[in-house]
Formats: C-alpha cells, structure tokens, sequence
C-alpha cells in the first residue's frame, strides 16, 4: 500500500480543485448542459490528469528522482486528480442546475482550504496568509473562466 504524502497528492488537489471550479463555472456561464460538463469535469479528470502527470514523471526523471519514488508519485498526484475531479462530477449530477454552482464552489473553497491549512501548517508558514493567497487565485481562475463563458455564450452560435 502506498502510504500518501503531502508532496504526493498537494499538485494534483490543487490542480484537480482550481480547474473543476473553472470548468463548471467557464461551462455554466456559457449555458452548456449538465452533461456537457460532466464530460468536460471526466476529460480533465483523465485525459488531462494523464498527460499532468507524465509531465511530472518525466521531470522527475530528469531530476534523477529514484525511480520508485517518481513512480509514487506519479500514481499519488493521478489518484488525487482523479478524485477530486469525481467528487466534482458527483455533485454535477445530484444538484439541480440552480443549486451546482453553488454546491461546486462551496466544495471547492473548502478543499483548497483545507489543503492549504495542511500544507501551511507542514511548512510552518502563516495559515490565514497562505489560505488567502490560494483563494485569491482561484477567484482569479473562477473570474477568468466566467468571463470566458460569457464571451462564448454571446459571440459563439
């Protein structure tokens, strides 16, 4: 059993978290059905997820990491990715149209809080700063995403 370690698991829960949140709202915004996102939340979830995550084997690799560790790694940060992105697509499916943005972002803000706080606390750093900075970005990415499904859903027919 492979015993899981923040390093492991911390890129890929980030990443899975920000871009799920951005690719419900980016969609929402943009009128696509639920469907449409489920599938959207899914490709990321693996296709995307594979391709993270030979980038990250392979720069181990280069880095001349052990070859079992950038292994556990690699299957660290692709079943993270991987579950955070179903949790995603689970709550896609159970809620209403209306209530799913909602549910989402709420989701999400608490798993990137809560990755935060571990990771802060592991470095020592201060936890309210560190959380801050992350939401920040993930406003960032939420606004850039909104904006993009607005732009779609009024130029693109």
């Amino acid at each position: 059993m492979i015993a899981l370690k923040l390093p492991m698991v911390s890129f890929g829960a980030a990443s899975a978290i920000v871009t799920s949140m951005g690719v419900i709202i980016g969609f929402g915004t943009a009128g696509i059905s639920k469907p449409t996102i489920i599938a959207g939340l899914l490709i990321v979830g693996l296709a995307d997820n594979l391709t993270d995550s030979l980038s990250i084997h392979i720069y181990q690799e280069s880095e001349r990491l052990e070859e079992r560790a950038a292994f556990k790694a690699t299957i660290g940060n692709f079943a993270t990715r991987l579950l955070i992105s179903l949790s995603f697509v689970v709550l896609v499916f159970l809620f209403s149209s209306t209530n799913m943005f909602l549910v989402c972002l709420v989701w999400g803000v608490l798993l990137l809080t809560s990755l935060t706080w571990f990771v802060a606390r592991n470095r020592n750093a201060n936890v309210l700063i560190e959380i801050l900075k992350h939401l920040a970005v993930a406003a960032a990415v939420i606004a850039v995403s909104r904006v993009t499904g607005t732009f779609i859903s009024t130029y693109v027919q």
